[in-house]
């Protein structure tokens, strides 16, 4: 049986979509360049066949994941990559670039306010158990934001204590109701922080912002950025893992974490998925793409439906995430819901609010994904705290992301 969509709901798609012309142009002209710099870096890389042969055990000699490492930081523009399958996220992998840089007596600042949740645990501001960077004496503080704005004066001020070794900047707004933060700003935060404190390592959360724009962070100063691969480098692809680029030490910092001292990136068996992650990479720029498409196609329908939204449909975007401001509880609840009945995968589940590990209050989830928690595939979340925010992100597709905001606001009308 076809999917069923009410005709109101059609027309209404119907309009969005013909208003949005000068924003999808803007978005396949970002995608075009990004494409070109990737296609360049497999052929300066003479990627082959033989990089697809996955390595089992301890992994030594995976010339294909050790390229990988190459390419990621050519396109990065770095000095060195990691690019592993073994972190399991993309909080395990800022975990690993936070305590490769840091050590007993130094202190870390949080220069955007506080970071994703889940980081909250690995810093030690929440007791989430043993083993946090508070508990091997790591000190933390974190620069609120001013009028919901970086505080670049707030930041010089943080960064400037001697003993400040690494300063954290989440490009993504993560649960917050901040704008995401454009390269340029990022930019101009590196700038702001090494006058302060030269030694201080700026390192970026670079979850979600991937071949948005057509620079990356560490093409702006910043010293290491780190993700996760379901997000937008893997391209929908690549089954688990994350990266971290930037400059060498770091980068071996962070390997030391991630396996042991004497081992670092030398070890890391592939299991046969170097392929994935190749192609996941080689099609990032364009699925990145149709989830910004998604991005603006909802923000535009709920826009016309009366609904606050960050960032409008017509602003230029720096990552994948869109805010809609549903203001209580229910519409929340229904609009996750359509989303779930849009996905290829459990369409026929009801999401409900659960206490999820890692998070202060109960959160709501909608994703049918083929890779379970891949946030290019299209997804909706919230904590279920006013003003019952939703965050879209993802679509793997916009044909099919545009159908999945369709359902999901016709569940919201009650049109179904």
């Amino acid at each position: 049986m076809p999917l069923q969509i009410s005709d109101k709901v059609k027309v209404l798609g119907y309009q969005a979509q013909t208003e949005l012309t000068e924003e999808f142009a803007r978005i396949d002209a970002v995608a075009q360049e990004n494409t070109a710099r990737v296609l360049s870096a497999f052929q300066n890389h003479r990627v082959a066949e033989g990089y697809f042969a996955g390595t089992t055990g301890y992994g030594y000699d995976d010339l294909g994941r050790d390229q990988l490492d190459q390419i990621y930081a050519e396109l990065f523009g770095t000095e060195a990559a990691l690019v592993r399958i073994q972190f399991v996220n993309g909080t395990h992998a800022i975990a690993c670039a936070l305590f490769g840089a840091l050590k007993a007596g130094d202190a870390l600042v949080s220069a955007v306010g506080a970071p994703y949740d889940t980081l909250l645990g690995v810093i030690g501001a929440a007791d989430k158990g043993h083993g946090s960077l508070k508990d091997y004496g790591v000190e933390y503080r974190q620069v609120e934001l001013l009028n919901n704005q970086p505080d670049l004066e707030g930041m010089a001020r943080a960064a400037a204590d001697p003993r400040v070794k690494a300063v954290l900047i989440q490009r993504s707004k993560g649960y917050s109701t901040r704008a995401s933060l454009s390269v340029a700003e990022i930019g101009e935060m590196c700038r702001v922080i090494k006058a302060a404190n030269p030694n201080a390592a700026i390192l970026v959360d670079n979850c979600y912002g991937e071949f948005v724009e057509t620079l990356e962070p560490t093409h702006v100063g910043a010293d290491l950025v780190v993700g996760s691969l379901i997000k937008n480098p893997g391209g929908g692809l690549a089954p688990t893992g994350g990266y971290i680029a930037g400059r060498r030490d770091l980068v071996e910092g962070a390997a030391m974490r991630l396996t042991v001292p004497g081992i670092g990136g030398e070890c890391g068996c592939t299991l046969g998925q170097n392929r994935l992650l190749y192609q996941g990479l080689f099609l990032a720029p364009h699925t990145v793409a149709q989830a910004l498409k998604t991005a603006v196609f909802a923000a535009k329908v709920m826009e016309k439906l009366g609904y606050e939204t960050e960032p409008r449909s017509n602003a230029v975007r720096h990552d994948i995430i869109q805010m809609i401001h549903m203001k209580e509880p229910e519409a929340l609840k229904k609009f996750c819901k359509g989303i779930q009945f849009g996905a290829p995968v459990d369409s026929y589940v009801t999401p409900e609010p659960w206490d999820m590990p890692g998070y202060d209050c109960q959160v709501i989830m909608a994703a049918g994904a083929f890779i379970q928690g891949a946030s290019i595939e299209l997804s909706a979340d919230a904590p279920m705290r006013p003003p019952y925010t939703v965050y879209l992100q993802g679509g793997l597709t916009f044909e099919s992301g545009r159908l999945g905001v369709l359902l999901a606001v016709q569940e919201l009308l009650g049109e179904a």
